[in-house]
């Protein structure tokens, strides 16, 4: 699988940055299951669809995008023992290309995330 391919599709997709949120979320859904957080925007009076941040979590790394205003805040983290023992903030590309690669070695044990990872590469409904 082409990561650089799937990483552009994401990009292409995501030109509003809670576009790219909301297709991130509704392609991993199913594969990822409770490993996959969506907090949605609005507050208690006022819900809105757009999402306001995503967070994955896959084995010990964690990886959460919050959108602020028209750009992403990315952050990945690394966790041994349930600690969190490293945080660091990225770009949108290497986010999304460190992302990917974790998936693309998961997919190779889940049916669920590789035909969530084909959906991104090629588009449409997971």
């Amino acid at each position: 699988m082409d990561l650089e391919l799937a990483a552009a599709s994401l990009r292409a997709d995501g030109t509003d940055v809670r576009i790219l949120v909301k297709v991130l979320a509704d392609r991993l859904s199913d594969a990822l299951g409770p490993r996959l957080e969506v907090r949605k925007s609005g507050g208690r009076l006022r819900k809105s669809d757009g999402p306001a941040s995503i967070r994955i979590s896959i084995e010990d790394d964690q990886f959460e995008a919050v959108v602020d205003g028209n750009s992403l805040r990315c952050t990945i983290g690394h966790s041994s023992g349930g600690i969190r023992i490293r945080s660091e903030k990225v770009d949108v590309d290497a986010w999304l290309a460190r992302l990917l690669a974790v998936l693309k070695a998961e997919a190779a044990h889940s049916q669920s995330v590789r035909q969530a990872l084909e959906s991104i590469v090629i588009g449409g409904s997971p």
